[in-house]
C-alpha cells in the first residue's frame, strides 16, 4: 500500500517539476519546441494544399481583450438557393491563414465554424483595411482589351470570360488571357522617379510562356490587370514581357500591400462579408490583464487562507494540491496552447472554488468519522470513499454544462463563451485530479508516517 502512495508521490513530483519547466518564463530548446509543433496549411507551386510542422515557442496566448486587436467573423456571402460546401469553407480558410501571415501578424487565431470563419488579429486596429484585406476575393485576372473603348480604365467594373454570366443584356464580356493561379510572387516597391508605392509580380514558368506568347502578338494594345472584376491599370503592351511585370495605380502604400497580399495568396473560392467585428484598443487590453492577474492572486490567495485557517492540516495539504492544480493548468494553456480571454479567466477562478470544494466535502466526511470515534487511518479512508461519489457526480455535471457551452461557442462563433467552456473542462478535469489523488497521496503517507503522534493532536484536523 506505502509502496503504491510512494510511487504516486514521485509521479505527482515529476509532473509538478515538468509543468514548472513549461510555466517558468524561459527560452525553451528547440528540440522542446518540435515536439509540440505547430502545423501551417500552406499551398506549394502546384496548388495543392499541404501541411508543414512549425516549432512553437511555450508562451501564454492572450485573446484580443487581453493584449488589444481585431476580431472579425466572415460569412459566407452566396445567392440566394446556393450553399457553400465544407471544402470551400476550409479552402478560404487556408487562404485566409496565408494573407494573414503576409499582414506579418503576431500569433493569429483563424477557425472555422459552419458557414463562418472566425479571425482574430492582435495588434491590428485598423479594422476597415483588415477586412477588406481578408475578405476580398481576390481574383487576379489579365484580360484582353485589344477592342476595349478607351474611356474603360482604372476603377471600371467589367465582366471577363471567368464568369461570363455575370454579364448584363448587351454588356461586352473580355477574354481572360491568364488568371492569378499561375502567379508566383507579388510584393511592393517605390518607383524610384515618382517614390509611389507599385505592385510587382512574377509568374511561374508555364503562366511566363502563355503571357510572352501574348505580348508578342499584341505590341500596341492594351492588357488590362483585374483584381476581383475590377481595373487596376488597362496600359498599352510596348515590349515582350514574359516572367513579370508591374502594376502601377493610384495606389497608398497600404492598399499596394493588401492587393499584393491578395494576388500573392491567391482567390478565395467563395465571397465573404464581414458580419462582425470587434476591436479593443492596446490601452484597454493592457488594463484587463493587470486587473486579471489582480484578481486571480485575490482569488486564489483567499481561497488558500481559508483552507489553511479552518481546517488546518488537510487544509495545508490541499493548499499543496491547489498550488499544483494552478501550474497544471498554467502548463496545460501553453501547451495546447489556449488562448486566453476574460471568460477564459473566470472559467479558471471558477475551477479553483471548485478544486478546493472536492477537498471540503472530504475533509468534512473525516470530521464526521473522527467524532464517531474511528482511528485516523480508517477516518481519511472512509472520508476519500465516502466523499468520492459527490465528487465525481458535481463534476461530470459540470464537464457536461462545460461542453455544451463549448459545442455552442464553436458552431455559432460565440468564441467568448467558448474560452469559458474551455478553461472551465481543464479546470474540472485536473481538479479531479489534484483534489483527490494528490491530496490522498499526501494524506496517506502523513497519516502512515506521523499517524500516531497526530492523533494525540486531533485539533490540527478541526475536531
Amino acid at each position: 500500500m506505502q509502496t503504491r502512495n510512494i510511487v504516486w508521490l514521485i509521479a505527482i513530483l515529476i509532473l509538478v517539476a515538468l509543468a514548472a519547466y513549461i510555466v517558468i518564463p524561459t527560452e525553451h530548446p528547440d528540440s522542446v519546441k518540435q515536439i509540440l509543433a505547430a502545423h501551417q496549411l500552406r499551398k506549394d507551386d502546384n496548388g495543392n494544399v499541404i501541411q508543414e510542422s512549425l516549432g512553437r515557442a511555450l508562451i501564454l496566448r492572450l485573446g484580443l481583450d487581453l493584449q488589444g486587436g481585431t476580431q472579425v467573423q466572415l460569412l459566407a456571402d452566396l445567392p440566394e438557393g446556393r450553399e457553400a460546401t465544407q471544402e470551400d469553407i476550409e479552402t478560404a480558410k487556408v487562404i485566409i491563414e496565408r494573407r494573414v501571415n503576409g499582414m506579418g501578424v503576431s500569433e493569429p487565431l483563424i477557425q472555422s465554424s459552419g458557414d463562418r470563419i472566425i479571425v482574430a488579429l492582435p495588434g491590428i486596429e485598423d479594422a476597415d483595411a483588415a477586412i477588406e484585406t481578408l475578405r476580398g476575393t481576390g481574383q487576379l485576372e489579365f484580360v484582353d482589351f485589344t477592342n476595349a473603348p478607351p474611356s474603360l480604365g482604372a476603377g471600371s467594373k467589367i465582366t471577363t470570360s471567368q464568369d461570363p454570366s455575370q454579364a448584363a443584356d448587351g454588356e461586352p464580356v473580355y477574354e481572360t488571357v491568364l488568371t492569378g493561379k499561375l502567379l508566383k510572387s507579388a510584393g511592393v516597391t517605390l518607383d524610384q522617379q515618382t517614390k509611389r508605392p507599385i505592385i510587382t509580380f512574377e509568374f511561374k514558368p508555364e503562366g511566363a510562356d502563355i503571357f510572352e506568347e501574348y505580348t508578342r502578338n499584341h505590341i500596341g494594345d492594351r492588357l488590362a490587370i483585374v483584381l476581383d472584376k475590377t481595373v487596376l491599370s488597362a496600359p498599352v503592351i510596348n515590349a515582350v514581357i514574359s516572367d513579370s511585370g508591374i502594376i502601377e495605380g493610384d495606389f497608398t502604400l497600404d492598399e499596394a500591400r493588401n492587393l499584393a497580399i491578395q494576388m500573392q495568396y491567391g482567390a478565395l473560392p467563395v465571397p465573404l462579408r464581414a458580419v462582425d467585428v470587434r476591436t479593443v484598443g492596446p490601452s484597454l487590453g493592457h488594463d484587463s490583464v493587470s486587473s486579471s492577474i489582480r484578481a486571480g492572486i485575490i482569488g486564489v490567495l483567499v481561497v488558500f487562507l481559508f483552507m489553511l485557517l479552518y481546517y488546518r492540516l488537510p487544509g495545508f495539504l490541499a493548499d499543496l494540491a491547489l498550488a499544483a492544480f494552478v501550474l497544471f493548468n498554467l502548463a496545460i494553456y501553453k501547451v495546447l496552447p489556449v488562448t486566453l480571454t476574460l471568460p477564459g479567466i473566470a472559467g479558471f477562478l471558477l475551477t479553483t472554488g471548485m478544486a478546493v470544494d472536492a477537498n471540503i466535502l472530504i475533509f468534512e466526511r473525516m470530521r464526521e468519522e473522527l467524532r464517531a470515534g474511528r482511528s485516523l487511518t480508517s477516518a481519511v479512508e472512509a472520508g476519500f470513499s465516502r466523499a468520492w461519489t459527490s465528487i465525481l457526480d458535481s463534476n461530470i455535471s459540470a464537464l457536461l454544462i462545460a461542453m455544451i457551452l463549448w459545442y455552442f461557442g464553436s458552431n455559432f462563433g460565440a468564441s467568448i463563451v467558448q474560452g469559458f467552456a474551455i478553461t472551465l473542462i481543464i479546470g474540472v478535469l485536473i481538479s479531479m485530479f489534484t483534489a483527490v489523488v494528490v491530496t490522498r497521496t499526501l494524506m496517506r503517507l502523513l497519516v502512515h508516517f506521523f499517524g500516531e503522534r497526530l492523533s494525540k493532536h486531533l485539533f490540527l484536523f478541526h475536531v
